[in-house]
């Protein structure tokens, strides 16, 4: 489906990681492969070190300390928060929704709109879709975008097909209305038939929590996991990502009717570096325009992986210009697209650990 908007802008961008590092070749005794085969993996996949929470720490604590971090030095007012929408596949609580427990952490009005939405590799688009429209309302006029994950807590630390890969992060994104003349370009697509290509099978109601789910075994794929953890069929996702999502995105730009060679940066959904390289090429988009380099230093968090490159990346030229920026996510549901948007100069842009 394709949406189109006027006179909105993101004004701001603050991606949190934890402090806490691991590095691939650390873990590599737990994949059950030959220390030669780790390290082609590593070599073509991108794999290097990744910020992971440690104990009980949750996606709101990571947004939580960028909010208050925000508020501390200025750069944003609570007072002027007309909606708060949290983007989590982990969130505290079955009940309530966690955008409620930060409402009441950071002492919001009664009047500020707050929702959760359960969404992973293109919930960036998803949120961002979400903003503009209540942007619309004359009783909106700042939104503020949470998106945050931290899939490490429900990812196998034995499986290599998925581990190696999982990063955790949140950040905030303001979301508000601007008298500057701009055409934001938006098309979301979703095909549930495939939803079992990336799932966690088990610890909910469909199949709730027991022992059985619980226990770790040697699954059909080589891997090691239980129910409970974040299950990837990894080749299935990879043949997506080269069919699909190129197709979408070239819809897009046909939507918008302007060409590729028009977009300053793609900053897409960071699955691995052997993805998106292979991804620019079959959208015959030059590499350095697309940069892959997040999950190498952070890992794929997942929702948050489209503002982490943006911050990691391009923060020192949003600072100072306005770009033209297509964004993509694609993973989880399956679901997938684009957005075509200007971008900069920003009030802020940055990556902050916690």
């Amino acid at each position: 489906m394709d949406f189109k908007f006027f006179n909105k802008k993101i004004s701001g961008i603050l991606s949190v990681v934890p402090s806490h590092c691991v590095n691939f070749l650390d873990e590599m005794d737990s994949y059950g492969f030959s220390e030669g085969k780790c390290l082609k993996l590593q070599k073509v996949m991108g794999f290097n070190q990744r910020r992971i929470v440690e104990g009980d720490e949750c996606a709101s604590d990571l947004c939580l300390f960028g909010l208050e971090y925000l508020l501390d030095k200025k750069l944003l007012n609570k007072d002027d928060i007309d909606a708060l929408i949290f983007i989590t596949q982990t969130p505290d609580h079955f009940i309530p929704p966690t955008s409620a427990i930060l409402h009441g952490k950071l002492g919001l009005g009664p009047d500020v709109l707050c929702f959760d939405i359960n969404h992973g590799c293109a919930g960036y688009l998803y949120g961002l879709l979400q903003a503009f429209m209540l942007l619309g309302q004359p009783t909106i006029s700042k939104v503020i975008l949470l998106n945050g994950d931290t899939l490490s807590r429900c990812s196998c630390p034995k499986d290599r097909n998925i581990y190696p890969l999982i990063g955790d992060a949140g950040t905030i994104s303001v979301v508000e209305n601007t008298d500057e003349d701009n055409d934001i370009f938006l098309n979301l697509k979703m095909d549930g038939s495939r939803s079992d290509w990336l799932i966690v099978p088990a610890g909910a109601f469909r199949a709730p929590s027991t022992e059985e789910t619980r226990e770790v075994r040697i699954l059909p794929d080589g891997n090691k996991r239980s129910d409970e953890d974040f299950y990837m069929n990894g080749a299935g996702v990879f043949t997506f990502s080269q069919t699909d999502v190129p197709d979408a995105i070239k819809s897009l730009f046909q939507f918008a009717d302007m060409g590729m060679d028009e977009i300053d940066y793609f900053m897409f959904h960071q699955p691995n570096r052997f993805m998106l390289e292979k991804l620019a090429r079959k959208l015959d988009v030059p590499v350095e325009k697309m940069p892959a380099n997040v999950v190498e230093n952070y890992g794929n968090s997942s929702s948050a992986s489209v503002p982490v490159n943006i911050c990691h990346n391009i923060s020192h030229l949003l600072s100072e210009k306005t770009m033209k920026i297509c964004m993509s996510g694609f993973g989880v549901g399956l679901s997938w697209g684009g957005l075509i948007m200007d971008m900069g100069p920003l009030k802020f842009c940055e990556l902050v650990e916690k």
